[in-house]
């Protein structure tokens, strides 16, 4: 599990590219380069990092489901995800 502070930080990185969109997107399009330095870093939709739901993980993330690859064999093995079943032959 990642630990929470780091969790925490994505959290306001998405609650900032949420706020700032619109006013990103207008700055964009009207050429406005210098407002938009002006801006907080962290409005930016390229710093967010796809985590897993549960557990905070960064790599091996399944955006199908929004779950590491971890999560996803467990939970297919343990028949929670519907018409998914760990293969075997």
């Amino acid at each position: 599990m990642a630990k929470k502070s780091i969790i925490a930080r994505n959290d306001k990185r998405e609650r900032l590219v949420a706020l700032y969109a619109e006013r990103r997107e207008q700055m964009k399009n009207d050429g406005r380069w210098e407002d938009l330095d002006k801006l907080p870093r962290n409005s930016s939709k390229v710093r967010l990092r796809n985590r897993c739901q549960l557990t905070g993980r960064p790599r091996g993330y399944v955006r199908d489901f929004g779950i590491c690859r971890n999560q996803l064999r467990e939970m297919a093995l343990y028949g929670k995800i519907p018409g998914m079943k760990k293969a075997s032959w």
